[in-house]
């Protein structure tokens, strides 16, 4: 969502004329995939954090052009994201080996730090959740869109594909429930995620696609951060409901018709990073005809590299959970995997764990052995997905040769040895790879992860006689505490064994 565009509003012609530009650069595409023109020395690693802003009363702060204007020109890299209590931060590519993971933790914490002294300079604090529990409707019906082009057109344009207002419907297993009909993408706002990126070969890009979106079900399971919306307890990760119906635009005709959604997991393992650009381009209408001033055959012909600009910003449109990455930097092409499961939070050390743990998987399942695609059907993948963002870290999940088993068990006995050995074919010190590989096994012992701490924790205050909103702020204050801390999540005790909790 983070490519500006000149205009709300599109003709039919803009249209047409966009629609042509994007078949001819995946025309290009082809070629030039063919051709193997890809930058690739060794595996580069990036990621994406979204974050909050909220207030002294733990509410959204609608700021993040004031503190963005705090953080500019400082050495860190962040931007707007949809709403205006949303910041991005972005992080350097670099290769998993020796201590990189110990100092992607040192980078991330300075950041943040950084982050939070230009917002408490206004009052508010930065926050890393998946949901943030205090986010209510009414904070939608003022302006909440951050400013920029690009988020009232993308805004404007999921509504006018819709035909009518958004619909969400998400319940959760107690029965509690979220329905309605929104006039803007509003809600969407309130998905705050982490998203890896690896770079990869034109050659690679099918095995590590298929790798990713197998072990997409554990990696939510185990890092669920997003249980409340608009004060109900819902899924596990209810984000991922959220994000899916409010880019959903689908007519309900549509939706019994099977049309794929723009949210996509997917249906069928690949032999092809085109076979995903190929499927965006036939499947889904553009959202945002921007054109570019590109002609991207006279510079393909020219024997320079094209920027795609057209296939790349409707690829951006398409939210696939494993998105297929085209990008040119400095002239020079490469692909990328990029990884969008993962919610924010709740810790520093927990998300680059989370980030080891997959690295060190996809580099596993990639790199020996038989492919866990030859042997996993596709819809084992796609309902190990749904089943972990209802459920969470109490997950039963399906995997080859072990059956259906809880997602603590799978990852405690089976997927935890993978990643340590993935890790140390990209050359990650023993040392490092065991500290963060132990926060991840420290999950599976105390069967705790964010969601499951916010859920036990709001419980108890509830049971102590406070309502649902009171008990939220609470869990909420002592949930950034804890993030402040930096200690795992798995370590954080609840309130009935802490030895304070805020009034």
């Amino acid at each position: 969502m983070g490519q500006e565009v000149s205009s709300a509003a599109f003709s039919r012609e803009d249209r047409q004329a966009y629609r042509h530009k994007v078949l001819q650069s995946l025309d290009i595409f082809e070629h030039m995939l063919e051709q193997s023109r890809f930058d690739f020395t060794r595996p580069q690693m990036g990621l994406e954090i979204e974050l909050n802003l909220v207030d002294s009363n733990l509410d959204p702060a609608l700021i993040n052009e004031t503190v963005l204007a705090e953080l500019e020109g400082s050495e860190f890299d962040f931007q707007t994201e949809v709403g205006r209590y949303n910041i991005e931060m972005n992080v350097p590519p670099r290769p998993m080996a020796g201590d990189q993971a110990v100092r992607l933790e040192r980078w991330l914490n300075e950041s943040l730090r950084r982050a939070g002294d230009a917002a408490r300079g206004h009052g508010a604090q930065v926050v890393a959740i998946g949901l943030l529990p205090t986010l209510m409707q009414e904070l939608f019906e003022g302006d909440w869109l951050s400013l920029g082009v690009r988020y009232t057109a993308l805004n404007n344009a999921i509504l006018t594909e819709r035909g009518e207002g958004l619909e969400l419907d998400v319940e959760g297993e107690s029965g509690e429930r979220v329905s309605g009909y929104f006039e803007t993408i509003g809600p969407l706002s309130g998905c705050t995620s982490v998203q890896l990126h690896q770079q990869v070969t034109p050659q690679d890009f099918p095995m590590y696609w298929n790798a990713a979106s197998a072990i997409s079900g554990v990696q939510v399971a185990m890092a669920a951060n997003s249980p409340y919306l608009f004060g109900r307890r819902l899924w596990a990760e209810t984000r991922i409901p959220l994000f899916t119906q409010m880019v959903d635009t689908r007519s309900i005709e549509l939706k019994a018709q099977g049309v794929r959604p723009r949210a996509y997991f997917g249906d069928r393992w690949i032999t092809s990073i085109f076979d995903l650009f190929e499927e965006n381009v036939r499947c889904f209408p553009a959202l945002l005809p921007e054109q570019t001033d590109e002609d991207p055959v006279a510079v393909y012909r020219a024997g320079e590299v094209p920027t795609l600009g057209e296939l790349r910003l409707h690829n951006g449109t398409v939210y696939r959970w494993n998105r297929p990455i085209y990008d040119n930097v400095r002239g020079v092409p490469h692909l990328r995997v990029e990884n969008r499961v993962l919610p924010a939070g709740p810790t520093v050390i927990d998300m680059v764990a989370n980030a080891c743990f997959y690295y060190g998987l996809l580099e596993k399942l990639t790199s020996s052995g038989r492919p866990i695609w030859t042997t996993m059907p596709f819809s084992d993948a796609e309902d190990n997905f749904d089943q972990a963002a209802r459920h969470g870290i109490t997950s039963v999940l399906a995997w080859p040769g072990v059956g259906r088993v809880p997602v603590t068990e799978l990852v405690a006995e089976h997927l935890l040895p993978l990643a340590d050995e993935g890790l140390a074919g990209l050359g990650l010190r023993r040392e490092v790879r065991a500290h963060y590989l132990d926060i991840i096994a420290q999950r599976c012992a105390a069967v705790q992860n964010g969601s499951s701490w916010q859920v036990a924790c709001t419980e108890f205050f509830e049971e102590q006689g406070d309502d649902r909103p009171t008990a939220l702020k609470k869990m909420f204050a002592l949930y950034i505490e804890h993030m402040d801390d930096n200690q795992p999540v798995a370590s954080w005790e609840l309130p009935r064994t802490a030895t304070s909790v805020p009034s």
